[in-house]
């Protein structure tokens, strides 16, 4: 047996920003290097960025990349971390004749192997998704090739991300290589619950590939996706080794004891398993093998559900307002719930002293309202400022006559435009506050609540926007949310009286209902069949499609569940299918 010490660089590289991702892969190389380590993993295209959607069409982006893949292996040998090989993600193009229905210059997802200077093995996903968020087939063409090479003695395969997602393909060709050790760079954006279901997955490929993997994953926000970290190191028999923290950036280090490798250098083709066929490349690095005092494997603790699903919104926050160049945020404060929970989230992401709040009560606000955003003030440390609309809603109304709903949507309109003036006087970036049920059934008003730049809650159902207020006041004294936020009954105050369970269902009732039309795709009859009441399914369905509209307009957000209104859920506007 023999030894390495391996370094997964869990980092957050900005898309598009090709010399700041090299100036990260040079700092956290160093790291490695300092920690003794003999191979550090970088994540799926760490220096373009991931995804870069259709920058890879431009052949000016695709030759940078490949271009400032090439700079930084002469870099690292420059700076003298040369004898250090690394694993990087990039994008390389193909050497394929153009056909009618590939993609622009056949551009890769691609990965390489840097050493001594040089590029020494070049591999592309071989697997490219297209489901969900993903639209791999209209970017990339597959790769065939599976690098192999012999660092201090064991032969050391590459995969890319949906590799392990498959059946067949890398995997197989790797325990047919008779790798000791397949390493997968990954950008595998985070949803609930996709922890437990990410190490089930790398478990079961280490089995399948018979040798030890280790998974490094990208963390940060890019847009609506959120990188959850969460890299690991899994043993041949699907045993957990060490595993790093979740939305953090960190560098994970692993001593592991591993076969020596016995191929010989040269390329061999090998049946993938499903139904292609793919070269293994091998090359050797250093033949001896190492061995060496180890240090103890590292096993970060896990988030619980509400923990993990808070740092997700607020790391998406963060990056959004950081790698867009916003110095603070602005959001309107109502003293309700999800205005309350918006607040707290960019407090936690960019700081209270960032967070500009203000305050416009109409002369349907309670006072309760009123008190209860200024208490949260105070709680926090924002910054505020209170502007009353009703001369604002006054003026407008003299001179055209609004009643009844057009009359209540006015309210949310001054609003609105008070907060993109002051965004365009400030520089602030708005924060809309809207949550998923919402969104859902059609409860936003254009170019009023719903206008902004960001929108942190909108993939987060009402029910879950009262679990994810009542965790975060569990976690400081004292609670950054005043309880009656979080108790009293929800209302838009857009009219005497008014309560959201006048024109919707409790919300317990109708986001198990939107869970199941939205997320699960459940027609009308599966919905009844599934213990729904017939008339609330239908009249939830026709407030759903024909919101469609307005989603489309909505501000992007953090996604955090399985489908996101956005670029999971894409649905014609124009549509008269109509359920049942």
């Amino acid at each position: 047996m023999a030894q390495l010490r391996i370094a997964l660089a869990q980092t957050n590289p900005v898309v598009g920003d090709l010399a700041g991702n090299a100036d990260l892969l040079i700092s956290w190389t160093r790291r490695a290097a300092d920690r003794g380590a003999h191979l550090v993993v970088f994540t799926e295209m760490f220096l373009t960025g991931y995804p870069v959607e259709d920058l890879v069409l431009r052949s000016s982006f695709v030759e940078a990349s490949i271009a400032g893949l090439e700079a930084a292996a002469a870099r690292l040998a420059a700076e003298g971390l040369g004898d250090l090989p690394v694993v990087v993600g990039y994008v390389d193009r193909a050497g394929l004749t153009p056909r009618v229905g590939q993609p622009k210059g056949a551009p890769l997802d691609a990965a390489a192997v840097l050493h001594q200077g040089r590029v020494v093995l070049r591999t592309a996903k071989h697997h490219l998704p297209n489901y969900g968020v993903f639209d791999e087939y209209r970017y990339f063409v597959r790769g065939d090739r599976l690098p192999v090479f012999r660092l201090h003695g064991v032969d050391v395969a590459v995969a890319i991300c949906e590799d392990l997602w498959q059946e067949g393909g890398p995997v197989s060709v790797a325990r047919a290589a008779g790798a000791g050790l397949l390493v997968v760079p990954n950008a595998s954006p985070y949803e609930m619950d996709k922890d437990d279901v990410r190490f089930a997955l790398c478990a079961r490929r280490a089995r399948e590939a018979g040798c030890v993997l280790a998974y490094a994953n990208q963390v940060g926000g890019q847009d609506e996706l959120i990188f959850d970290g969460d890299s690991l190191v899994v043993s041949a028999d699907g045993e957990l080794i060490a595993r790093a923290g979740q939305f953090t950036e960190e560098l994970l280090v692993t001593d592991l004891e591993l076969p020596e490798g016995s191929g010989e250098p040269g390329e061999f083709p090998v049946d993938a398993g499903d139904g292609t066929a793919m070269t293994v490349e091998r090359v050797v690095l250093s033949a001896e093998p190492l061995t060496f005092p180890a240090e103890p494997p590292v096993v970060a603790e896990r988030l619980d559900d509400l923990a993990e699903v808070y740092r997700a919104l607020v790391l998406g926050v963060r990056d959004y307002v950081a790698k867009n160049g916003f110095r603070s945020v602005i959001l309107g404060l109502s003293g309700g719930i999800d205005s309350a929970l918006t607040a707290t989230i960019a407090a936690d992401a960019i700081g209270p002293e960032r967070v500009h709040v203000v305050l416009m009560p109409s002369r349907y606000s309670s006072d309760h309202s009123i008190e209860d955003a200024e208490e949260l003030v105070r709680r926090q440390g924002l910054v505020s400022r209170v502007a009353p609309i009703a001369d604002v809603v006054n003026a407008f109304e003299k001179e055209i006559e609004l009643t009844g709903l057009a009359a209540e949507n006015l309210q949310a309109r001054v609003r609105g435009m008070l907060l993109m003036s002051l965004s365009n006087q400030h520089g602030h970036l708005v924060l809309t506050t809207g949550n998923k049920s919402e969104l859902a059934t059609g409860y936003s008003t254009l170019y009023g609540d719903s206008a902004g730049g960001f929108a942190p809650i909108k993939d987060v159902p009402k029910s879950l926007v009262w679990e994810l207020s009542r965790w975060r006041n569990t976690q400081s004294t004292p609670p950054p949310i005043p309880e009656n936020s979080i108790t009293k009954e929800p209302s838009a105050e857009l009219r005497p009286g008014q309560r959201d369970t006048d024109s919707l269902p409790p919300y317990e009732v109708l986001d198990r209902l939107l869970d199941d039309y939205v997320e699960r795709d459940l027609g009308r009859e599966e919905l009844i069949a599934a213990g729904h009441d017939p008339d609330l399914v239908t009249r939830v369905i026709r407030l759903v499609d024909t919101a469609e509209y307005k989603r489309r307009q909505y501000p992007p957000g953090p996604k955090i569940s399985p489908k996101n209104f956005g670029r999971d859920r894409r649905l014609p506007i124009t549509n008269r299918w109509r359920e049942g």
